[in-house]
C-alpha cells in the first residue's frame, strides 16, 4: 500500500464519529488539505501528513502509532510540527510549523481549506468573524517564514 494510501485509510478510522464545526464529517477537512497539497504540488509525503495532520491533536493516535504503521520519521515529524499543544503561545507553534517544510507545506494547504469562504459562511457570525481573526494571524505568521 502506498503512503497516501496508507494515511488515508489511518486518518478516515482516527476520524471516524467526529464531526468538524458546521456537523459534517471530520475526515472531510484532512481530504480536503489534501487536496489544496495535491494543487499545490506537494509530493507523497506532504499528501500523507496533510490526512494525518490532525490524529495526534484530535484523536488517541501518537506519534509512534504512526512510526509503527511505517510512515518515514520525516512525515512523523511534519505530523508533529502541526499539532498544537495545550498552552503553547501562538508564535512558538508557527516557529516550530515554519522549522519544517513539509510542515509548512501541510499548515498552507490546512490554512486554505479553513479559510475557504464556503465553509467560513456555514458557520453562525459570532465563530465566523473569530476564525476569521484566527487564520488571518497564522498567514501572517506563516508568512514570516520566506
Amino acid at each position: 500500500m502506498d503512503l497516501v494510501t496508507r494515511a488515508r485509510e489511518i486518518a478516515t478510522a482516527a476520524h471516524r464519529g467526529q464531526v468538524d464545526k458546521a456537523g459534517a464529517p471530520y475526515i472531510e477537512h484532512p481530504k480536503r488539505v489534501a487536496a489544496h497539497a495535491a494543487a499545490a504540488g506537494g509530493d507523497a509525503r506532504v499528501l500523507a501528513a496533510a490526512w494525518l495532520h490532525d490524529v495526534v491533536e484530535d484523536t488517541a493516535t501518537t506519534p509512534n502509532d504512526l512510526r509503527a504503521a511505517g510512515f518515514p520519521e520525516e512525515v512523523v515529524a511534519a505530523v508533529v510540527a502541526v499539532t498544537k499543544v495545550a498552552g503553547e503561545p501562538t508564535e512558538a507553534y508557527f516557529a516550530r510549523v515554519n522549522a519544517d517544510p513539509l510542515a509548512v507545506a501541510v499548515k498552507r494547504a490546512d490554512l486554505a481549506d479553513n479559510t475557504d469562504p464556503r465553509r467560513l459562511a456555514l458557520l453562525e457570525d459570532t465563530t465566523r468573524a473569530r476564525l476569521e481573526a484566527k487564520y488571518a494571524r497564522a498567514r501572517q505568521l506563516l508568512a514570516a517564514a520566506r
